[in-house]
């Protein structure tokens, strides 16, 4: 069965920043995965953030998700309780909101992977105890 990808800001960062410590490993993540990539708007909302200083990032990031290269696929709205109680888990690293959001993604889609180039992945668990699988770079 084919693992369904979710999508953390950093590596999306890194595919559209060329100045990126992590873009050659990006370009190559994501010339390997089949789209759509899972995300949720505050991973979105952190990407548009952090590309705000280089002309078009934004923009490109947003491309991307019109093309259904990326699909949104979470409701804060709905899961807010879960999220709240995932913050409260990991309060002494801490959880950003978008971490919260992907964590619980993992939760709802079975054989989904994390692709990030935040190690914090490793030590948080979906369902208060199971690893999350993640694809990280190899550097520390």
């Amino acid at each position: 069965m084919k693992r369904k990808i979710i999508l953390d800001s950093g590596p999306l960062v890194a595919f559209l920043n060329k100045n990126d410590l992590h873009h050659d490993w990006a370009k190559r993540q994501f010339s390997m995965l089949m789209p759509p990539l899972i995300t949720c708007e505050s991973v979105l909302s952190e990407v548009c953030f952090l590309l705000g200083p280089f002309p078009k990032g934004a923009r490109h990031a947003l491309e991307l998700m019109q093309r259904d290269l990326i699909v949104l696929s979470f409701d804060l709205q709905t899961e807010s309780m879960s999220i709240k109680s995932l913050l409260e888990r990991y309060e002494a690293m801490p959880m950003s909101l978008a971490d919260a959001c992907l964590v619980r993604l993992a939760e709802q889609i079975s054989e989904s992977v994390i692709l990030t180039t935040n190690r914090n992945f490793t030590v948080y668990r979906k369902n208060k105890r199971d690893i999350i699988p993640v694809i990280l770079p190899d550097d520390p």
